[in-house]
């Protein structure tokens, strides 16, 4: 049997706590359906100020969930990690 490691289990609790706000599931999980978009197509889908929706990146972000690629005035926002890939693709099975 593996050994605890705390650290590690720290790092996946973190990971699931910002993946369990219906906002930042949302986000990630439209994030994959579409290749990636911006701050402005996310505010047209979830219906939300554009304040509420940086807050959020911003926390997926800090956790190295999704990055950011600027393109002129724009950043586009991508899932950056594969560990959520697979969650949500598993969380959304049909």
């Amino acid at each position: 049997m593996n050994s605890y490691n705390e650290e590690l289990f720290q790092e996946k609790a973190e990971l699931l706590k910002a993946l369990a706000h219906p906002i930042r599931l949302c986000i990630v999980k439209g994030l994959l359906e579409n290749g990636g978009c911006n701050v402005t197509h996310m505010k047209n889908c979830l219906n939300a100020p554009q304040s509420t929706i940086s807050q959020h990146l911003q926390k997926l972000k800090s956790l190295g969930i999704i990055k950011g690629e600027r393109n002129g005035l724009e950043i586009n926002y991508t899932v950056a990690n594969p560990l959520v890939r697979d969650l949500v693709k598993v969380l959304f099975k049909e």
